[in-house]
């Protein structure tokens, strides 16, 4: 007669489960927790990356073909999802306060340099919250990595524990009384190591992919201050 494997599996873990301390079943309940909850992370945060990259090429390739630096703005467009868009827009928001400060109406052609230190300061603050909206979730990944696979180890610990313990009260030490228990606990462990690993290459990857975004939005705000600089700082204050 053949029996399906998964099916003895199946079978295999529910009788584990079934000798499992009640301190090792909630370590693994949390565990399962743990593991939702990351792979919950991982996917929005995948799919938000990758949204906001591909609006960044779009967003990007757009500006490059505008002939000056109000050229969206004055259009008021909105872009939602879109890091490069979001620095933009409040750089372009300062700068218009700044070219309209003591007018009733229109802009001024130039601006002073310590205007323009302004701008540049809100750039600058426009990219870490942008990279601050991206980074969001992350600690989450970060403490299922780091405290998975110690969870795993309490577990397996007090397992034992409890399964030596049972032995030294049954006086006997034989294979049938000690093997279940220390089955058990070791399941805790399998557990931790099963959501730190995947939330760690999750991590990693997430990180990789931040850290490259964050340096295009530092270079897009360079870029646009430059813009700036040419179009709407005084002569004078050129070096």
């Amino acid at each position: 007669m053949n029996i399906p494997v998964c099916f003895l599996g199946d079978v295999e873990l529910l009788y584990v489960w079934d000798k499992a301390p009640l301190e090792g079943k909630a370590i693994i309940i949390v565990l399962i927790i743990f593991s939702i909850f990351a792979w919950s992370i991982m996917a929005s945060k995948a799919m938000q990356m990758k949204r906001a990259k591909k609006m960044n090429q779009y967003f990007d390739a757009e500006f490059r073909t505008q002939k000056n630096v109000f050229g969206i703005f004055d259009r008021r467009i909105q872009v939602d999802g879109c890091p490069l868009f979001n620095i933009y827009e409040e750089g372009c928001v300062e700068l218009d306060n700044r070219l309209k400060a003591g007018l009733p109406e229109g802009r001024k052609k130039r601006v002073s340099l310590k205007a323009m230190e302004h701008v540049k300061r809100t750039l600058e603050s426009a990219v870490a919250q942008e990279s601050i909206k991206l980074e969001s979730g992350l600690i989450l990944l970060a403490v299922a990595v780091s405290g998975a696979p110690f969870l795993g180890l309490l577990g397996t610990v007090w397992g034992v524990m409890i399964a030596f313990t049972d032995v030294a009260q049954k006086g006997g030490a034989d294979l049938p009384t000690l093997a279940p228990g220390v089955a058990a606990a070791l399941v805790t462990t399998v557990a931790g190591l099963l959501v730190a690993i995947p939330s760690m290459f999750g991590y990693n990857w997430l990180v990789h992919n931040l850290r490259v975004m964050t340096v295009q939005l530092d270079n897009f705000a360079q870029a646009l201050v430059s813009r700036m600089e040419i179009e709407f700082l005084r002569d004078d204050d050129v070096e």
